[in-house]
């Protein structure tokens, strides 16, 4: 590896250790030469880092709330039971609310998203994101698209949410502030890594399951909810909230929500997408924050610009509506002509519940009995879809979930987060929060390492995404809709209880818990099909006696066919919600 040049600049000690370690031997003038190439180079990458910096026009703050204007508060404990919400504030544009589609519905965003004005925080100290210990979290300058987009069509967005420390973590106990509550059961988790997120979003629907049985509703122990929320999904971290939580929650087709001003862990499987309470609110919301916004390189040339994004919730309900005037919306006739894909992989992972399991075999048959042929289908793929997804990504990916390292194409990367510094007392700390982020600093560096991995690896790694994708491809071309497990199993009980608290369990058995929960959703991320998860029934709470909790169900489709999946999702429901089934649940 090639030594730190100094921050003064280039000198002939430093050259000659550089070329030293190539094993090169060099004539004086040879030397002499390339010592003036190198120094080249340093002195324009200097030359361009005392330019001013540079902000796109498409990202400037949304003018309906001037930066100067906007304040925002950190919530108190009371105010704030369950630890979802990171910063208050509210961002509106009082024309849009009453023209728009989403006409005034409240929206929190994963605290990833750049909110000019609002503290960044990624789910970590300030001082893993600033320079100095003093600092504190940095504040964005821009709006990312999907905050402009949400504040155009009407959305008033209400604050950040709760995300887990880097987002590294399936679960939801990593937080720097403290675990996230599952809305259902407290002290269990809710799901990561956009765990506030599905939880806001939830409250309301716990509220509104409870009272529809006579069953008090717990406000004070649940505290303020959303309507809809944004997540940000690269192994499953929009779908796990949304299955543990009893939610819906989508990963779209890669690349079409932009991920323009958001924290990212690696471009290959970054996304952003909603989360809701109904699968039309999904595609409200999915339509309000579609399309290429011209800078994201992770959209293809598949992937509508803005102005032509399907208004995918009249979609939905045309969809919906020709069934009905035909007379097939019925919980007999409304899955007739729908075609759904056991995947059989999925369903003998070693990990995986019976009852999960037993869930999502009663999912299939719910599907047959509204109609619908039910096959199953195999990719034995699917089973090495984690692997690939490490072997792809994990040598550069702690560059950019800590560092912010830009795509190697034209993107936008927010420049106020600086990586934080290393030392002893950084790993101590961050042992202790999340093992899963020093694993991925150590797995980087030595992954990293060329002289030990050449780019062969990835390259043979990238194909192997690219076989992964066909193997999915070629089962949807017989069947409209994959069906598999989210998670494992239902939502286990927190490792870590408090803010600053050791877990019990070691470093190993942290990271299975924490990143062993995505071996179903993953794999997905990698392959950028649109994935749906909802709540599908109920299971047995571990460590309870009666008290039972969401189970969710996953829905795969083809690229940019998310209408497809969400009609499936539609007809599904015609014979009753997933939650409908009697579960009890003794309430946080």
């Amino acid at each position: 590896m090639a030594p730190s040049t100094p921050l003064d600049g280039l000198d002939k000690a430093v050259f000659q250790e550089l070329v030293a370690s190539f094993g090169f031997q060099m004539t004086p003038q040879d030397e002499a030469d390339y010592f003036a190439l190198v120094k080249a180079m340093e002195d324009e990458v200097h030359e361009v880092e005392a330019m001013p910096a540079y902000v796109d026009p498409r990202l400037v703050p949304h003018v309906a709330l001037p930066v100067s204007a906007r304040t925002y508060t950190v919530p108190d404990k009371k105010d704030n039971p369950l630890n979802a919400w990171s910063h208050r504030f509210t961002l509106k544009d009082d024309a849009a609310v009453a023209t728009g589609i989403l006409a005034g519905r409240t929206v929190a965003l994963k605290d990833t998203i750049s909110v000019a004005g609002i503290p960044l925080t990624l789910g970590t100290h300030p001082y893993q994101l600033t320079a100095s210990a003093d600092v504190p979290y940095p504040v964005p300058t821009i709006d990312a698209p999907v905050v402009t987009r949400l504040v155009e069509s009407g959305g008033v967005i209400v604050g950040t949410s709760t995300c887990e420390n880097f987002c590294m973590s399936g679960l939801s106990d990593t937080s720097a502030t403290g675990p996230v509550d599952n809305p259902w059961l407290k002290g269990y988790a809710a799901g990561g890594s956009s765990s506030g997120s599905g939880v806001l979003t939830a409250i309301p629907a716990v509220q509104k399951w409870r009272q529809k049985r006579s069953l008090p509703t717990n406000k004070e122990q649940l505290g303020e909810g959303v309507d809809m929320a944004i997540g940000g999904d690269q192994g499953g971290s929009i779908r796990l909230p949304a299955a543990y939580s009893g939610i819906y929650g989508l990963k779209p087709t890669h690349g079409l929500v932009p991920y323009t001003g958001i924290g990212a862990l690696h471009p290959i499987c970054d996304h952003a997408g909603p989360i809701a309470s109904s699968v039309s609110d999904v595609a409200l919301l999915l339509s309000a924050i579609a399309g290429h916004d011209g800078i994201d390189p992770r959209s293809s040339p598949e992937t509508p610009l803005r102005k032509n994004v399907p208004a995918y919730h009249k979609l939905l309900e045309a969809a919906i509506a020709e069934k009905e005037a035909g007379g097939a919306w019925t919980p007999t006739t409304a899955g007739k002509g729908l075609r759904v894909g056991l995947l059989k992989e999925a369903l003998a992972l070693p990990q995986l519940d019976p009852s999960v399991a037993a869930v999502v075999r009663a999912a299939a048959a719910k599907f047959e009995s509204l109609g619908a042929t039910v096959v199953d289908v195999s990719a034995p793929l699917h089973s090495r879809g984690s692997a690939i997804w490490t072997a792809a990504m994990r040598g550069a990916m702690a560059d950019v979930f800590l560092a912010s390292k830009a795509p190697d194409l034209h993107a936008f990367t927010t420049t106020e987060v600086s990586p934080p510094i290393m030392t002893q007392a950084w790993y101590e700390t961050m042992t202790k929060a999340s093992p899963m982020v020093v694993t991925a600093v150590l797995g980087s560096a030595y992954m990293g390492d060329t002289a030990r991995f050449p780019h062969r690896y990835r390259n043979k790694a990238v194909s192997h995404v690219a076989q992964l994708r066909a193997a999915y491809d070629a089962l949807l071309e017989d069947v409209d809709v994959l069906l598999l497990p989210v998670t494992p199993s239902v939502s286990p009980p927190h490792m870590i209880k408090a803010a600053g608290e050791a877990s019990a369990a070691s470093t190993l058995e942290m990271y299975q818990a924490h990143l062993g929960v995505s071996d179903n959703t993953a794999p997905f991320n990698i392959t950028g099909h649109p994935a749906l998860a909802m709540p599908g029934g109920w299971a047995l709470a571990a460590d309870s006696e009666d008290g039972k909790l969401p189970v969710g169900i996953q829905l795969v489709g083809k690229h940019h066919d998310e209408v497809g999946v969400l009609m499936a999702a539609s007809i599904w429901e015609v014979a009753g919600l997933g939650l409908d089934e009697e579960g009890h649940s003794p309430g946080p």
